[in-house]
């Protein structure tokens, strides 16, 4: 049996905001461990038992593709990165990655995952899978239920119906949205409702005929989309005019609620819908209070992580990225601190964080979309200081890495080497540059910056003039394929 590994890369994580930005969401931070959430996520099928497992195919926004590929890269796992140009929920996507996977005559079982979710007991979850794939070999269509252990309100709930096959799968009865409080307690009371974890298993020919059943538009306009894709370098693309025509839908309300309650559905073409009851230690962190509730703790219920100083306070969690934080005689926070915003919130209301990220969005701030540091494909800036008509950053190029033939129309800058050796660029003269060597780039003359050398550069740009924004950048040449 081939199982396709599939990572739904979508998502903001604005709840988990300032660590979780627009253009850096959560799934690509190492909010447990060292690995990043979508690490964890792919690492986390390794080594399953008695079946073959596929190449693992990542569907994400082209915002995010270099730095997903990269990750990939340093896992050793490069896969298939398959770029949505904008966002139409996770029918669209799983339905880009049904084709993705049969392109070449294979019709494997999709396992399908978000990359944002954390799973703490992977033999627990692999055993899943294995049932899960017998089932979904045979023609069903699988989720998991995620055994509940408290009446939370911050999820929606599955209705498990008649039982289907051994092991405590069921058929699904039916699907419900988050509930209050009162739902919730006599959902737990009840015994036959789970969580809804957002994971799927099906064949990859089962979904594509269950989605044209029950939503042809948005068949027809992922088939569109993938007829006039391409290939590019590590990428695959889809055709933007058509993928942008897709309605956007959810996989449960595009397929799987019409599947609830239908014991009959196999007669009229539709696939059987299953639940598999799943306890692997699961969350899907969607906001600071949940990743509290999984991270280790000491004797008075603290979570600190960084350069931080607990003193009689409880149940705190504090997060420092650079700075010190010194918590003293407090219960209940959540402090988080960043080079350019720093949370301070009551652990039962951080579900309101969104409404902090929309109101720095509605005031045009930078800090509700990106954090100072930067990631670019080969390498990553650092804005470390700026004022009137002047900004400092710290860059580092990656070994072999060279930014794109580029000019300004508002700015000079100059150029500091700090370590690693620098091929310039300016007009038709290239110059090596070494360490505490520097140059400068005058206002629209053409230039590049490359990193010749084995090592990692790092350098201290300096920029000047009456327009500092990144948008000011006439790209000529672009090893890494982005508009010119």
């Amino acid at each position: 049996m081939l199982i396709q590994p599939v990572v739904l890369s979508g998502g903001s994580g604005t709840r988990l905001w300032p660590l979780s930005r627009e253009k850096y969401p959560k799934q690509l931070l190492p909010l447990i461990g060292n690995d990043s959430l979508l690490q964890a996520t792919v690492r986390r099928v390794e080594g399953i038992a008695g079946v073959e497992l596929a190449a693992p195919l990542v569907v994400c926004n082209e915002e995010y593709r270099f730095v997903i590929a990269e990750q990939m890269r340093l896992m050793g796992k490069p896969g298939t990165v398959v770029l949505e140009p904008l966002g139409r929920n996770t029918a669209p996507a799983l339905t880009i990655a049904a084709r993705a996977a049969m392109k070449n005559g294979a019709d494997p079982v999709l396992l399908v995952m978000p990359a944002d979710h954390v799973i703490m007991d992977k033999p627990a979850f692999q055993a899943a899978v294995v049932q899960g794939a017998a089932l979904a070999e045979s023609g069903a269509v699988v989720t998991f239920g995620i055994t509940p252990d408290a009446p939370e309100t911050g999820y929606g709930y599955i209705q498990s119906g008649a039982a289907f096959g051994a092991d405590g799968a069921k058929q699904i009865a039916r699907f419900v949205e988050k509930p209050n409080l009162e739902t919730a307690q006599a959902y737990l009371r009840e015994g036959t409702y789970s969580w809804n974890s957002g994971l799927f298993m099906m064949k990859a020919s089962v979904w594509l005929a269950a989605l044209e059943l029950c939503r042809p538009d948005i068949a027809g306009a992922c088939k569109t989309a993938w007829d006039q894709g391409s290939t590019d370098g590590e990428f695959v693309r889809v055709g933007k005019d058509a993928f942008t025509a897709c309605p956007s839908d959810s996989i449960d309300y595009a397929v799987m609620e019409r599947l609830a309650g239908q014991t009959g559905a196999a007669s009229v073409g539709l696939p059987v819908g299953v639940v598999i009851p799943l306890s692997a230690g699961w969350s899907d962190v969607g906001a600071w209070e949940a990743l509290w509730n999984v991270l280790p703790k000491d004797a008075d219920g603290n979570v600190a992580q960084g350069d931080v100083l607990m003193q009689d306070s409880r149940n705190t969690l504090a997060l420092s990225e650079g700075r010190l934080i010194a918590c003293v005689g407090v219960d209940d926070l959540i402090v988080v601190e960043t080079a350019d915003a720093i949370l301070v919130a009551h652990k039962n209301k951080t579900q309101d964080v969104k409404k902090i990220v929309d109101r720095l969005k509605q005031a045009g701030r930078s800090e509700g979309q990106a954090h100072r540091k930067v990631f670019r494909p080969w390498g990553w800036y650092d804005s470390i200081d700026h004022g009137d008509r002047f900004q400092v950053k710290r860059i580092v190029v990656k070994p072999g890495a060279a930014l794109s033939l580029q000019m300004h129309h508002h700015r000079a800058e100059h150029w500091i080497v700090v370590s690693g050796t620098a091929k310039v660029t300016v007009g038709d003269k290239a110059v090596l540059l070494s360490e505490n060597e520097s140059t400068y780039i005058p206002l629209g003359t053409t230039h590049r910056l490359e990193n010749p050398g084995k090592l990692a550069l790092e350098m201290i740009e300096v920029q000047s003039g009456s327009y500092l924004g990144e948008d000011d950048i006439v790209r000529f040449e672009d090893v890494y394929g982005r508009q010119v």
